[in-house]
């Protein structure tokens, strides 16, 4: 009798504490450029805001709910603004460089524990569905047999941006040349099976992950929203100075707005479960996208719309609603801060920063230094940014450095202007406290090895090191 009562006490204290979790929702898109937010357009400057033309913007309301309902960051960056090395720091805690995927295509470390193995520990059911991009050069790639926590995965699918997933008896397949419909299109498909999952889990505590392909090229979408921004005369952004192209824009919108509509589709699943209260919902992506920008297409720069990227999180009753993050952040503090959040023990091995605090309380750690770093995937730049100043380092151009608040769209280096010199030195000394705690290859480079012991001197006088040959930025999309 007495085994009975504590067997049955046992139970009731289990189901005491997994009523008490708080489920993970994490949305999550491919390339997105921030200002395509009307969230993160209401914090611009009006000519940062519509970089496409005065007034030219896609509205985004459930997407933008999720910052009125938590916390909107405006300094959150990709570790490297590519897909894997991306999504690698954002899923592991650690930099791109230590996680096995340092570039696309390369699969991820067995030993990394991901937030969704840490949750999974703690008694959450897990699940993916959407683009992975970190198991190597499958393509597509369903279901890979190494969950790295995510349990439920069956739609998980390496890589690719088909646009129409069809269901069949043996699993998802793709139609490579199909734009689908409402429910085949790829980002309609991914956020049923989301709604589906949410059903399916609303009596226990759940983390699922949807990523959606979208809006990375091609620029294609289903009806109507292919037709839906027609009418729009895009513009170059005023960083081209009238060099360069887009790509197709009214699409990109499209897909945007597509994604937008299916996230209200999401967050309605979750009302409707009567969760919404229960959940902490974020949105993110891994990378931007120049979209014109500096004459530019794709990702992989510095600049601010490749590097800089969305990151919205909610959380009934800890987050205030309507909340600004303006400290530094950056894709490896994702899985501290969020077991940071959940109140769970932080993985001594993850490298990334736990901002619970500033995301509950509004005030930073006593300890906190308001600078955070990203790197090129290969090893052609390093980059150290503040709430206000960034500093690009590399090897095959001069040093850079831009006041963000003045100068939104990096029209004017003042690494060499008066007054610029502290500043230099700041986010220097921060890039190589950096490349000794995560040992980062790329600060090995000569120029680049030159340019950061020149920075944290006395030396008052620049004086370049010899550097490679400078090679152009991309013109075309990746279609990874």
């Amino acid at each position: 009798m007495k085994t009975l009562f504590v067997v049955v006490l046992a139970l009731l204290c289990g189901q005491t504490f997994a009523a008490e979790k708080t489920n993970v929702l994490i949305l999550h898109t491919d390339e997105q450029n921030f200002r395509t937010l009307g969230c993160y357009r209401a914090l611009l400057p009006k000519e940062a805001s519509f970089a496409w033309g005065d007034g030219i913007a896609v509205e985004t309301p459930h997407i933008d709910s999720i910052a009125k309902r938590g916390a909107l960051c405006d300094r959150f960056y990709a570790a490297s603004p590519v897909c894997t090395p991306s999504r690698a720091s954002f899923v592991s805690g650690r930099y791109p460089q230590n996680t096995g995927a340092p570039v696309n295509d390369k699969p991820m470390n067995d030993d990394v524990v991901t937030f969704a193995e840490a949750l999974r520990r703690h008694g959450y059911a897990t699940g993916y569905a959407g683009k992975w991009h970190l198991d190597g050069d499958a393509k597509p790639g369903w279901t890979p047999s190494r969950q790295f926590g995510f349990q439920d995965n069956r739609y998980m699918f390496n890589r690719g941006h088909w646009k129409e997933v069809l269901e069949t008896s043996s699993g998802p397949s793709v139609n490579e040349r199909g734009l689908g419909d409402k429910k085949t299109y790829t980002t309609d498909f991914l956020a049923d099976k989301a709604a589906s999952f949410i059903q399916a889990h609303k009596d226990k505590p759940f983390c699922y992950m949807v990523s959606f392909p979208d809006p990375h090229g091609p620029n294609r979408v289903r009806s109507p929203y292919d037709t839906m921004f027609d009418s729009f005369k895009f513009q170059l952004p005023l960083s081209a100075k009238g060099q360069g192209r887009m790509e197709n824009m009214s699409w990109y919108f499209g897909m945007v707005k597509c994604l937008d509509d299916n996230i209200g589709k999401i967050l309605d699943a979750l009302r409707a479960a009567g969760l919404m209260e229960k959940t902490v919902v974020v949105f993110t992506s891994d990378h931007g996208d120049m979209c014109g920008e500096h004459g530019l297409l794709n990702k992989g720069v510095p600049f601010e719309a490749s590097a800089r990227i969305p990151f919205l999180i909610s959380y009934p009753g800890k987050i205030k609603p309507g909340s600004v993050v303006h400290e530094a952040l950056n894709t490896t503090d994702f899985k501290p801060t969020l077991l940071g959040l959940l109140g769970l023990p932080r993985d001594e091995r993850d490298e990334g920063r736990d901002a619970a605090t500033i995301f509950l309380t509004g005030k930073t750690p006593p300890d906190w230094k308001n600078i955070t770093v990203s790197r090129h995937a290969n090893g052609r730049w390093l980059m150290a940014v503040s709430s206000r100043y960034k500093l690009v380092v590399a090897t095959d151009a001069e040093p850079s450095l831009f006041d963000l608040d003045q100068d939104p769209f990096e029209l004017r280096n003042i690494f060499s202007a008066p007054g610029s010199r502290p500043i230099v030195r700041n986010l220097a000394r921060a890039l190589l406290e950096y490349a000794r705690r995560c040992k980062e290859p790329h600060a090995d480079h000569p120029s680049i090895r030159a340019d950061l012991a020149w920075a944290v001197s006395d030396d008052e006088k620049y004086v370049s090191p010899q550097r490679d040959a400078p090679r152009k930025g991309k013109k075309r999309r990746n279609e990874k």
